[in-house]
């Protein structure tokens, strides 16, 4: 189940970069019924085109589109850019002075000293 998930996931993300892909794949299953219907050179006897200027159309107005898109996606993210700054404020903190010490450690002579040595465990 999860290798499924995974694939879909992946197809949809790299489906924008196979998009000229597509276009090219539906050019060829009906690139007879283009040539006969809709190419410019349709009418001449010795047609060469075949099809190809509306496929050239086709790619070209797929790439303005994929261009506006990014266009669109920059300014989204220039804007929210620019919406995100923030202040920073600095203020100035008062000195803190010592107090005297105020530790017992510093109020009695040490009683005994340890013999003991640290050895770490076996």
């Amino acid at each position: 189940m999860k290798r499924l998930i995974i694939i879909a996931l992946s197809i949809l993300i790299l489906s924008p970069s196979f998009g000229s892909l597509f276009v090219y794949a539906s050019f060829k299953i009906n690139q007879k019924e283009i040539a006969k219907t809709i190419c410019v050179q349709r009418k001449l006897s010795f047609n060469s085109c075949n099809g190809r200027c509306e496929l050239q159309k086709s790619i070209k107005k797929y790439s303005e589109n994929e261009r506006k898109m990014q266009d669109s996606l920059k300014d989204k993210l220039e804007l929210v850019y620019v919406q995100s700054t923030a202040e920073v404020s600095f203020d100035i903190l008062p000195v803190i002075e010592p107090k005297e010490n105020t530790s017992a450690l510093f109020e009695k002579k040490p009683i005994q000293a340890s013999n003991l040595v640290y050895h770490p465990p076996v």
